[in-house]
């Protein structure tokens, strides 16, 4: 099944890539491979899980915030590739805004990895990093980068 077929399949449609919030490009390709410059949970310009894990917010709203982070990072890949179907993701580094006492990262970053394996099957199993932090951009609970290979 395409990856286009999938997303149709469970509901959802990409949005058009977020515009960058700073001084860089949404990403760059460089010898096959496709650098996303970090992914907010971003939905019409706005920010939907402002907030700290383990404080703000719980496990299931990081969670979405990581699943959003990757709806995201899937259109700039779109618009980069033209194909999903020609996108294989190497690596993704989940960055989650937690307290202290947060341990949770992993949990939170399989809503990223979760969705994008179910679209790109095989080819969106990767290597991951997922690290927690006192905060991000825009008070964002979660950020993302992906590293995927064309081909």
């Amino acid at each position: 099944m395409s990856a286009e077929d999938k997303l149709k399949e469970i509901g959802l449609q990409l949005p058009p890539p977020p515009v960058p919030a700073g001084a860089y490009t949404g990403a760059i390709a460089f010898e096959g491979l496709v650098f996303v410059s970090g992914q907010l949970p971003l939905s019409d310009g706005e920010i939907q899980y402002p907030g700290t894990l383990g404080r703000d917010l719980d496990i299931e709203a990081g969670y979405a915030a990581a699943r959003l982070c990757a709806i995201n990072a899937l259109s700039v890949l779109k618009a980069e590739s033209g194909d999903l179907d020609m996108v294989s993701i190497v690596r993704l580094g989940g960055f989650v805004a937690a307290t202290d006492d947060f341990t949770d990262h992993p949990r939170v970053i399989n809503g990223a990895s979760n969705l994008i394996a179910e679209i790109l099957g095989d080819r969106g199993v990767h290597a991951r990093l997922a690290v927690g932090t006192s905060s991000l951009p825009l008070g964002a609970a979660v950020q993302l980068e992906v590293i995927a290979a064309l081909g």
